[in-house]
């Protein structure tokens, strides 16, 4: 393929798909290529975004694509196996073996949970085990949840879903990260024993049962997933890393530019911590900035 785009934008989840938006309606040339896989397709609803509450995240991507397309942004399934720069243009090698070229690159490839490794957690992610209480919180409210706290950060999530029900127990799986006392002070139980597994249902969580035989009931089980950047492009173009979130993670500033010149990135590949809300609202800000370096 010979034609250079304006932009070439890694990933069509939220973040991508504001960033593409936002170009398209300049009358740029821009790709989007995606490989549907977004990080929150395991979940039946996303909530906390204006307008959209309590819908299916992959309704709004679609509905996205479909709003693209008034402005001829195009939009390819795939994923990216290489990626350099030659001179002012970044050429993408696709996993098909394709060959894509751009002025611009704009890396919003998410990022990926790595759950606690306690059988049943994956099967039910997304659907009675959810990790972030701004996400699903309110539809367990009032209910038996608990929290897998194997870290003292968990503490946070703790304090956040106690506003919710006044049924919380911290599952420690033997670390016992958290002071007893600090629970207890919120009105929250703790079992220090090791899971042996999550207890599943059609749909959702009944509980867990431990590794001597005994089990507890609850409703929902909240975790702590280990998240890491889906940024092999990003490494591979030799963008900067900083330490941040616990970990390294390339670094941007605050419209998404990183450290090589012409290479943008926006949303979890980035900041493990933004909602959908948020990423929408990252992508819209690269948008802008492209738009400016572009003219």
């Amino acid at each position: 393929m010979t034609d250079i785009h304006d932009v070439i934008i890694l990933g069509g989840g939220s973040a991508g798909l504001s960033a593409a938006l936002q170009l398209g309606r300049l009358h740029f040339s821009v790709l989007v290529l995606d490989n549907d896989a977004p990080r929150n397709r395991f979940a039946g609803h996303m909530h906390g975004v204006l307008g959209r509450d309590h819908t299916s995240p992959l309704d709004l991507l679609a509905d996205g694509r479909r709003e693209l397309a008034r402005y001829d942004v195009e939009v390819q399934r795939g994923a990216a196996s290489a990626a350099s720069r030659e001179g002012d243009v970044f050429a993408i090698t696709t996993e098909g073996g394709g060959m894509l070229r751009a002025r611009r690159l704009l890396v919003t490839s998410g990022a990926r949970d790595e759950l606690p490794d306690v059988p049943g957690l994956a099967e039910r992610w997304g659907r009675g085990v959810h990790h972030c209480p701004f996400c699903d919180g309110w539809e367990q409210r009032d209910s038996r949840i608990a929290v897998l706290a194997e870290t003292a950060d968990s503490l946070h999530q703790v304090r956040m879903l106690r506003r919710l029900s006044g049924s919380v127990t911290v599952l420690s799986n033997g670390h016992a990260p958290i002071e007893s006392s600090q629970l207890s002070e919120l009105g929250v139980g703790l079992d220090d024993r090791r899971l042996g597994r999550v207890l599943t249902t059609d749909d959702g969580v009944a509980g867990a049962e431990f590794v001597d035989g005994e089990r507890i009931e609850f409703d929902a089980i909240f975790v702590a997933p280990r998240v890491t950047p889906r940024d092999e492009v990003l490494v591979a173009l030799d963008a900067e890393r900083v330490e941040a979130f616990g970990g390294t993670w390339v670094g941007v500033d605050a419209m998404g530019r990183t450290s090589v010149p012409g290479l943008w990135a926006a949303g979890n590949v980035v900041n493990p911590m933004l909602s959908v809300a948020a990423s929408v609202a990252a992508g819209a800000t690269a948008g802008y900035g492209l738009v400016g370096e572009l003219l």
